[in-house]
């Protein structure tokens, strides 16, 4: 059985302190950084995306001076910048493939981005047969969640692993988990389905 780890937008502005930093984020890179160090060589692929924003412009009105917070957002991860860096609690060295989101336009999942090589990765999961996928990173409300059910939504088989993920708010993550699970996601820990 072929399977992906994703490690969704791992970011210095999404973990504690960031433009968009959410509770929890600190803990999350550090137990991936775990996970990734017990199993890395259960996954034929790592693939992990970063948000990656241009400077100029509003980003396809992803930016916004006054925000919503559904559509709109203050300004985060542009490209080069520190913000967009991966947390440094996150070791990257099992990743086998970076993934850039986002470039002058909205994007949430991690499908919506490419490889500095051009790759998707709807096409890195085909070339190599992957059936399975497990999903990690933040936000839960957000970017983790489009980019289960775009797996989903891409034949394969998920697993949301909960204790490696870390969302905005409890309500709306839960409502996302719940989205999830009746999509057809698994939710379960990092160690429960080893």
């Amino acid at each position: 059985m072929t399977r992906a780890l994703f490690i969704v937008d791992v970011q210095n502005d999404f973990t504690e302190g960031g433009a968009l930093g959410v509770d929890g984020g600190d803990a999350v890179a550090a137990a991936i950084s775990r996970h990734l160090a017990a199993h890395a060589g259960d996954y034929d692929l790592v693939i992990a995306s970063r948000d990656w924003h241009d400077a100029d412009g509003d980003n396809g009105g992803h930016f916004s001076p006054s925000p919503d917070f559904v559509d709109s957002w203050p300004v985060h991860c542009v490209a080069g910048s520190d913000g967009a860096a991966y947390d440094p609690g996150l070791d990257t060295s099992a990743v086998t493939h970076h993934v850039k989101k986002g470039q002058g336009r909205p994007a949430y999942s991690l499908f919506e981005g490419t490889t500095d090589a051009g790759e998707t990765v709807a096409e890195l999961l085909t070339a190599h047969g992957v059936v399975e996928v497990d999903v990690t990173g933040i936000a839960t409300d957000h970017c983790v969640r489009a980019s289960a059910l775009d797996a989903i939504a891409h034949g394969r088989r998920v697993r949301v692993l909960t204790d490696l993920i870390a969302g905005v708010a409890p309500e709306p993550s839960d409502a996302a988990l719940a989205e999830m699970a009746h999509a057809g996601a698994a939710l379960v820990s990092s160690e429960s389905g080893r």
